[in-house]
């Protein structure tokens, strides 16, 4: 595949693995310059496998053009360095970013056993670093005459209904759906907010569980309950390079959203179809939306 670079630089948090690393590379592959934001620098480096220096790697392997950042985006001073660093490097500013680092899911933590450390570092990654982020590279979308901004959210962002209560895994799930909930909430008022500047802002959660090394140690995925990593960075990529004025203000599922728009899933490298996941193919069983009316 001829890559044909557009001069948009996008930015990702968490690129050393899973998700993250997912979206940049599909990102790369459309021809966006790639800034890989994360904390393991190398192959070791974490608890899981996965390195921003892999995922560079496997961009520049693909005829991509991509950085890594190592910074911790938990800190005020990480996060500007992550602004920092990539717009040097490309010396052009940040004009796609997907907010995708997550602060550890606790989903062992019940209400009542809820730290105030857990608690403040769950806010700090999962929804103050999203503002923060956001906000120092609004400017240079404004003035680039567009903007793209994608938080990743979850399904566990979905109140618990009840009673009675359904048995599940990760319970509650207060600490992380809630905040996840407020990311929901603060993007719609965001893409109200940047709408007259051209800058789309929008959350996707997975339809169902994405099966990443972190996610299957979590908790234990059927396979009805699973989709390929191929369909969530497809449906990230539509909402990054869809037509702000019409693409904003969604609080998006991935399947959904692929079944809507009828977009082909590509492979991550976008040379080829995904078999078995194309529009067409996924079961409306699965969908948590409706689909819109023909």
């Amino acid at each position: 595949m001829t890559i044909t670079r557009d001069g948009r630089v996008a930015l990702v948090t968490g690129a050393s693995r899973g998700i993250g690393q997912a979206i940049a590379l599909r990102l790369a592959a459309e021809g966006f310059l790639v800034a890989a934001v994360g904390r393991t620098a190398r192959p070791g480096d974490g608890a899981y496998a996965g390195s921003l220096a892999e995922t560079v790697d496997l961009v520049r392997a693909a005829g991509g053009d991509a950085v890594a950042v190592a910074t911790d985006i938990g800190t005020g001073e990480g996060r500007a360095h992550a602004v920092t660093r990539t717009e040097e490097h490309f010396g052009r500013p940040v004009t796609l970013l997907v907010n995708n680092a997550a602060a550890p899911r606790a989903f062992d933590l019940d209400f009542a056993a809820m730290t105030e450390e857990a608690f403040r570092l769950a806010v700090e990654v999962n929804v103050w670093a999203a503002w923060d982020l956001a906000r120092r590279v609004i400017p240079g979308m404004a003035q680039d005459g567009a903007g793209w901004i994608l938080n990743i959210s979850s399904a566990q962002a979905r109140p618990r209904v009840g009673p009675p209560f359904p048995a599940m895994g990760s319970g509650g799930a207060c600490l992380y759906g809630g905040t996840k909930a407020m990311l929901d909430r603060l993007t719609t008022g965001a893409a109200m907010d940047l709408y007259d500047r051209n800058i789309a802002v929008n959350t996707l959660a997975p339809e169902a569980a994405v099966r990443t090394e972190h996610a299957a140690a979590v908790a234990d995925l059927p396979a009805d309950r699973v989709e390929p990593m191929e369909t969530f960075a497809e449906a990230a990529l539509a909402l990054l390079t869809g037509d702000p004025r019409k693409l904003t203000g969604r609080n998006a599922f991935s399947l959904s959203l692929i079944t809507e728009l009828g977009r082909p899933v590509r492979t991550l490298d976008g040379t080829g179809l995904v078999p078995g996941w194309q529009p067409g193919d996924i079961d409306p069983a699965r969908l948590l939306t409706t689909p819109p009316s023909p």
